[in-house]
């Protein structure tokens, strides 16, 4: 008895915040619906770890450590990046490519919508941030969670919690932060662009060789991204072979969310009061913002820019905020953003198209910036 009173003695208010914050992420993926596989998982993570003493957690008592089931998942699925990795093969088997194969300048938006990465890491630095821990940080804008998860861990940086919380949380919030930035640097009139949709047929040798193709090229250029855009196109291949489609189920639902549950709850590892709590947390969480928000910027305005050379099949410039690795999340929201304009305006395919673009293309830069710091 005398030991559970003890026990409660330990408790703080950073504690208590932590299990506001879990309490939040529950709230968030029930009552919202905002990717509940994962932040369910990881607001009760965030509660369990920060319970006092939490045998959740490696304690060391007298000398002696005793191993915590969410720390030994920690070094067994995220340490070794097993778990980002896993749940690459489930979003490839998810992605359909052919929109994009139909439409191969879609390309471009996926690069362009990347350019927020490359100006919250010098913003990052500029606060103060080591150079690999600002890298880190500036993948959260890709709103891409297992790459950031593998980058951050990649360099070891020691705000992966943070990183982890913000990636995830902005791929939540896409139809909420993406529809006021998209009106504000687009006219009524850009917004009600139609863009004619030709369903050209993909042979299925093209949608078999392209996630061949892709993994070899992106090995040739950046090798270190190998790993991220090999099992995201083992996914897909899986997917389009024809002859492992009980596999191809498997990987899209069941892996994707048992490791997706996993994941969650095992990121709680870095998410510990004292770890957690302090101005660099907030200040990653803006960066975060201020990275996926010019990442949406970004490809707005490039589609914009290519609207200068074009004159007649204009582009609707909606379709560059699609480019962000959020799948398929961006691309109903351009859809829907484009059907409230015009009722007659279905910018689906396109925005599909774009956003799986965006899908490699952050896998990409998250591969380069390994070469490059690694």
């Amino acid at each position: 008895m005398e030991v559970l009173y003890e026990n409660l003695l330990l408790l703080d208010w950073k504690m208590l915040f932590m299990w506001a914050i879990g309490g939040a992420l529950i709230f968030l993926a029930i009552k919202k619906q905002m990717e509940p596989t994962l932040l369910l998982p990881m607001g009760f993570g965030a509660i369990l770890v920060n319970l006092p003493l939490s045998g959740a957690v490696t304690q060391i008592h007298d000398g002696v450590s005793e191993i915590g089931i969410i720390s030994l998942l920690f070094d067994s699925g995220i340490a070794n990046e097993l778990f980002p990795l896993l749940l690459f093969i489930g979003i490839g088997a998810m992605i359909d490519f052919g929109p994009l194969l139909s439409n191969p300048r879609l390309l471009i938006f996926g690069a362009a919508a990347q350019f927020g990465i490359f100006f919250t890491l010098s913003m990052a630095a500029l606060f103060g941030f080591d150079l690999k821990d600002a890298a880190s940080i500036a993948i959260i804008g890709a709103a891409d969670g297992p790459t950031s998860i593998f980058v951050a861990n990649f360099f070891q940086s020691k705000y992966i919690g943070a990183i982890i919380v913000a990636a995830y949380s902005y791929m939540a919030l896409v139809p909420i932060v993406q529809p006021p930035v998209i009106r504000l640097i687009t006219t009524k009139k850009e917004r009600r662009i139609r863009m004619a949709y030709k369903a050209d047929s993909v042979s299925k040798l093209t949608r078999i060789l392209f996630p061949i193709l892709v993994t070899v090229i992106t090995g040739l250029v950046a090798p270190r991204a190998v790993a991220l855009v090999g099992f995201l196109m083992f996914g897909n291949l899986i997917r389009e072979c024809g002859v492992l489609d009980s596999l191809s189920d498997t990987a899209q639902k069941t892996l994707a969310n048992l490791v997706t549950l996993l994941l969650g709850i095992t990121v709680a590892a870095r998410m510990q009061a004292d770890a957690f709590l302090n101005w660099e947390t907030i200040l990653i969480l803006c960066l975060g913002l201020v990275a996926f928000i010019f990442d949406t910027v970004g490809g707005v305005l490039f589609a914009k820019f290519l609207n200068l050379f074009l004159k007649k099949n204009k582009i609707n410039p909606m379709i560059g905020a699609a480019g962000i690795s959020a799948f398929p999340m961006s691309a109903r929201v351009v859809h829907k953003m484009g059907l409230s304009e015009d009722n007659q305006n279905f910018l689906l395919m396109h925005s599909i198209g774009a956003n799986v673009s965006g899908q490699i293309a952050s896998v990409i830069a998250g591969g380069l910036i390994l070469s490059f710091l690694g």
